[in-house]
């Protein structure tokens, strides 16, 4: 049997060895040999930087993210295929849809993201431009822009295609290529995954190669452009962490470790309760999906005193229905685990638990007929449940065994569940399980500092809850401590990651320039078309129409005020009104003055002006009183293409100024508009 082939500078490339063999976790054959014998990775990360990393900057957010999209929608063609492969590393077809969708699903989610909340540009402006003078010809802006490097990621087994496509998706949005080093155990699924990208010629070459095997240098070649992500061990994270290259380059460094997730049972939860069944079936899915090969998989329940009978009960009970086998089996709720060493590895770390607590449920030193497979061949262990009477004790706090094990130990308030949350020393889940408000909130505030994520789960939300052990893509997935220090996913929050954030100081015609939208006391462009007139094409950023000027009466004060229902005395009581000291009489409403304003700057006929759907960071800045005149200046500031649509996104800046030139008003409009290609062909 030849290696897997790894895909670097361009071509599918053999190692030059026969390399090492990888084992079917439920039969025990031999399913592929891995090597990297002969690979140059420094020469992979070159074209990394020199091909992929100049192609995607090329592209907008936009661009990439309709790229995303295109890609999921591949690879959702091929699940089948996928969760076939993923049978062979144990995994049951739950497991198997946790780990594919899953991953899937993040390309969808970024994808949605980017197109939403980005720019249709290659420059991400972060916040808005700070004056730095008092004249208003200097100002500073942060921006963002795309590392020039490679987005190396180092992964563990247990999610062979979830985890390279959570790492790949804000990467790539981005901008950054990446290099996936799979782990061994499981490469031949990431190994499919990547083939399937690379057939799909969807990503732009060079922003997608593969390392299947040892990572062997590696970590030498790496610059301060690229970032390095992990997935694994604490062990190993720390190793990589301080490896002289990473340190003396300050590569940008992202793990994610162990964790000694836990979920608390709220002392409200008794028996007859819907969340003490919601605590019940959460600790068993978390025990059995994947066979407990989960980063987020729950370690250490924790329950009221006085109710750990109960719990253990329930959850016993639970458990001794779970069918143990071949995960292509229908009737089998647990496969295996990833091979034969991991089984060991189980059974060590079972060992150090036992010194705290007993087993409750599970043998794994016991032979037991796993459902259509050989327990001598395949990793199987059964599902165990420890209980451990003294929570003080320290060993259920610093041990996680990376299986199917779970250890359920008691708390007398609120104040002592999180005190022994916390000494899991970060984690990157925890749940409650509680409708208690009051409870909740002491143990969410108290443990927050030591965790990534917290879930609370009541029966409230338990219908629409994604459960304890399912990270999302919009969210902080990673902890402090024992877990990594890391962050991933998180929303745009990790494309920003893959960035560079630069203050860039200038005068606003620069800054305009620099990032494609309009900075106040840039130039501003007007033209004897209105703005409102032009297509999407035709508009550019600065372009401006003044409206006014336009008097405000008494009369209109008062009409406003009987139209709307709005008689807040400040506008209808002058006695009132003069006694406060911020007005000293009646003015005009803030919303009277915004909808005046419109009538000055909306061309009324129809046009490519479809809708105007938002008005945004509104701030009243000066009163306006009866007799006053506004004028109200309208600049298009951000022109947003949407992708494969008839129409974008045009932002204007408004500044409503008085008689004095005082701006009474400040905001942003928003407008659907038109494409003029769409329209005319």
């Amino acid at each position: 049997m030849e290696p897997l082939r790894s895909y670097t500078a361009g071509r599918w490339r053999s190692p030059s060895d026969e390399g090492t063999a990888l084992y079917d976790a439920v039969t025990g054959g031999e399913l592929a040999r891995l090597s990297t014998a002969g690979i140059d990775r420094a020469a992979a990360l070159a074209h990394g930087r020199e091909v992929g990393g100049p192609a995607l900057r090329e592209l907008t957010f936009h661009q990439r993210a309709a790229l995303l999209k295109s890609l999921a929608s591949h690879l959702r063609e091929h699940r089948k295929e996928l969760y076939e492969l993923s049978a062979d590393t144990g995994a049951t077809k739950g497991d198997s849809k946790f780990d594919v969708d899953g991953g899937i699903g993040v390309l969808f989610s970024y994808s949605s993201k980017g197109r939403r909340e980005l720019p249709n540009a290659t420059v991400h402006t972060d916040g808005g431009a700070e004056p730095l003078g008092k004249q208003g010809t200097f100002l500073g802006q942060h921006i963002a822009t795309p590392l020039r490097g490679v987005a190396v990621q180092i992964n563990a087994f247990n999610f062979p295609v979830w985890g390279p496509l959570e790492k790949l998706a804000p990467a790539f949005i981005a901008g950054v290529p990446t290099l996936i080093k799979p782990a061994e155990q499981t490469a031949h699924l990431t190994h499919r995954l990547v083939e399937l990208i690379v057939e799909s010629g969807i990503l732009p070459e060079g922003s997608v190669q593969l390392l299947c095997g040892n990572a062997g240098d590696l970590l030498d070649h790496l610059t301060e452009q690229d970032l390095l992500s992990f997935t694994g061990s604490a062990s190993t994270a720390h190793r990589l962490r301080a490896q002289d290259n990473v340190v003396r380059r300050s590569v940008r460094f992202n793990a994610e470790a162990d964790s000694l997730n836990c979920s608390i049972l709220g002392p409200d939860a008794t028996r007859d309760t819907a969340e003490f069944d919601l605590f019940v079936r959460q600790l068993v899915t978390e025990m059995t999906v994947k066979a407990g090969q989960k980063c987020t998989a729950v370690r250490r329940a924790f329950v009221p005193e006085g109710r750990v009978d109960e719990v253990v009960g329930a959850v016993v009970d639970r458990l001794s229905g779970i069918e143990v086998g071949d995960p292509r089996n229908p009737e089998v709720g647990m496969g295996a685990l990833a091979d034969l060493e991991q089984r060991e590895e189980v059974r060590r770390g079972l060992k150090g638990l036992l010194e705290a607590g007993r087993l409750v449920h599970g043998d794994p030193w016991k032979p037991f007929d796993p459902v259509g497979a050989d327990y001598e061949q395949g990793a199987f262990v059964p599902p165990m449940l420890l209980r451990c009477d003294d929570p003080e004790l320290p060993q259920p706090h610093e041990i996680e065994v990376f299986g199917p094990v779970a250890t359920v130990m008691p708390y007398r308030d609120a104040e002592h569940a999180v005190e022994l949350a916390n000494r899991g020393g970060g984690s990157l889940v925890g749940s409650v399980v509680s409708g208690d408000t009051e409870f909740v909130r002491t143990v969410v505030l108290g443990a927050a500092s030591r965790h990534g994520r917290m879930l609370v789960l009541n029966g409230s939300d338990s219908e629409e809850s994604t459960g304890h052990g399912s990270p999302l893509p919009q969210l902080v997935h990673g902890g402090p401590g024992r877990a990594g220090g890391g962050e991933e996913m998180a929303g745009i929050r990790g494309v920003l990651h893959h960035m560079q954030r630069t203050a860039v100081q200038g005068d606003p015609d620069t800054l305009t320039a620099l990032t494609g939208q309009w900075v106040p006391g840039s130039t501003r462009t007007t033209t004897e078309t209105h703005p409102f007139r032009k297509y999407l094409e035709q508009l550019r950023v600065g372009d401006s129409v003044v409206g006014g000027p336009r008097g405000i009466t008494a009369e209109d004060v008062a009409h406003f005020a009987d139209f709307t229902g709005d008689e807040f005395y400040a506008h209808t009581d002058e006695a009132a009104a003069a006694a406060n000291p911020f007005f000293g009489g009646l003015v005009a409403h803030g919303y009277l003055v915004v909808s005046l304003a419109a009538g000055l700057f909306v061309a009324p006929e129809p046009g490519p002006v479809l809708a105007n759907y938002g008005l945004e960071n509104l701030r009243f800045l000066t009163p306006t009183y009866p007799g006053d005149e506004i004028t109200v200046t309208l600049t298009a500031k951000r022109i947003t293409p949407r992708h494969n649509a008839d129409y974008g996104e045009v932002r204007w800046d408004a500044d409503v100024t008085n008689q004095h030139g005082e701006s009474v008003a400040k905001y942003d409009v928003l407008t659907l508009v038109a494409k003029e290609e769409t329209t005319s062909g």
